[in-house]
């Protein structure tokens, strides 16, 4: 072989490389929560939310002991991506009258500086009913104080998601019956002194689906927007609001499949925005010869939306995630349905959602791996789910994909 053929032989060989290195990833390290000693006492995670702010990650999970029921709300929280965690903190003034938060409706927590809020539903007088409970740290969670109901009223109230934006105003959205007609709505309302009181308490959309949760981001302009599931065709939805709350609209549908159903998929969706500023949005719909999960772009901030691509169309996909980093990097997680059990999966992007990866799956084998999240933190991604055990509790697991 002749030198000219020997340098044309490596040029391809190199060529392929990078070419494999743009489409796959290799299986990410996982981390687990069930090697933490501290948390031998609890036999099972009943819902968690995760929230990253100024390089530190804070956590929130709702778990049982070993030897009884009883639910307690623990925080943590991670200055090295979740890789370690701190050891976890009870919340004293947590779920000791019953706790209606669960996955799909998990608690929630929210940060900014030495801020910290959470807010679960309650239980109420009537089983499987109540309204929400906060608290709030102005100590970076070294102390916490009972915080008041955002919503000032003792309805039913659930499916809740918040967020700090600049000006470390909290915004939060939730479902509830308040006007008794037999179906839910959108509601909003803001806090000003880190959830201490709240203010705006209003609606966004009248009627919705009664038991999807909702995702609620923050644009770089101070844009709010709110991906729900609407209630007459039972598609997802986009609401907007562009003056911190004051006042919304409901912009867009995010997925015109024109899908009638007259119960509830509880199943919500997932919503992020690239650096270019496209919002990107994963959902789920049941809709005849169409059923299973789609990723969609919008390159108008939410008003126009493009035709949805399905998600692992053959896999049964169902909960999912999506988070954005810099560089036109986005990452989609999901669960799916399969011979051995439901397993966890990723696929990610490097051109703002353009091409995908091949999906990864990150639990493990023959569990029943459930509702993934994922966060974008620093230059990778946390995801984070959970796995049923034989015991039959659930455990936390974490996975960094850099």
């Amino acid at each position: 072989m002749n030198r000219r053929r020997i340098f044309q032989t490596i040029l391809s060989l190199i060529a392929i490389c990078l070419l494999s290195a743009c489409t796959s990833f290799s299986r990410p390290s996982l981390n687990t929560l069930a090697i933490n000693p501290q948390l031998a006492a609890y036999r099972s995670v009943t819902g968690f939310d995760v929230y990253a702010n100024a390089g530190r990650v804070h956590a929130v999970l709702t778990v049982t002991q070993t030897d009884k029921r009883k639910v307690e709300i623990l925080y943590i929280y991670s200055d090295d991506q979740g890789r370690h965690w701190s050891i976890p903190q009870v919340i004293d003034q947590g779920a000791n009258n019953g706790m209606e938060s669960v996955q799909g409706n998990d608690i929630q927590i929210a940060a900014v500086g030495d801020h910290l809020v959470i807010i679960w539903q309650a239980t109420g007088e009537i089983p499987g009913m109540g309204s929400f409970k906060t608290v709030f740290s102005n100590d970076a969670g070294k102390t916490w104080q009972a915080g008041a109901n955002p919503t000032g009223t003792d309805n039913d109230q659930s499916h809740h998601d918040m967020l700090f934006d600049q000006q470390d105003r909290l915004h939060l959205v939730w479902l509830d019956d308040r006007d008794e007609n037999g179906y839910q709505g959108l509601r909003y309302s803001r806090s000003s002194d880190y959830g201490q009181h709240w203010e705006l308490g209003q609606t966004i959309d009248a009627s919705s689906c009664s038991c999807c949760w909702n995702r609620i981001i923050l644009s770089p302009d101070g844009r709010l927007s709110v991906l729900y599931r609407d209630m007459e065709y039972r598609d997802m939805a986009l609401a907007q609001s562009s003056d911190a709350g004051e006042h919304w609209q409901r912009l867009s549908t995010v997925g015109e499949f024109n899908w009638k159903f007259e119960g509830c998929p509880h199943n919500g969706g997932g919503l992020s925005q690239s650096d270019s500023g496209k919002l990107h949005a994963v959902i789920w719909t049941g809709a005849e010869q169409r059923a299973g999960l789609y990723h969609l772009q919008s390159e108008t901030m939410g008003q126009t939306w493009n035709q949805p691509v399905a998600v692992a169309p053959e896999s049964g996909a169902f909960h999912a995630d999506i988070a954005a980093l810099a560089n036109d990097r986005v990452l989609m997680v999901w669960d799916a349905n399969g011979s051995d059990g439901t397993s966890v999966w990723l696929a990610a992007s490097e051109d703002d959602g353009e091409q995908w990866s091949e999906p990864v799956s990150v639990s493990s084998s023959g569990k029943q791996a459930s509702h993934p999240r994922v966060i974008a933190v620093g230059d990778a991604w946390l995801v984070l789910w959970t796995e049923k055990q034989p015991n039959g509790g659930k455990r936390w697991l974490t996975a960094i994909v850099e």
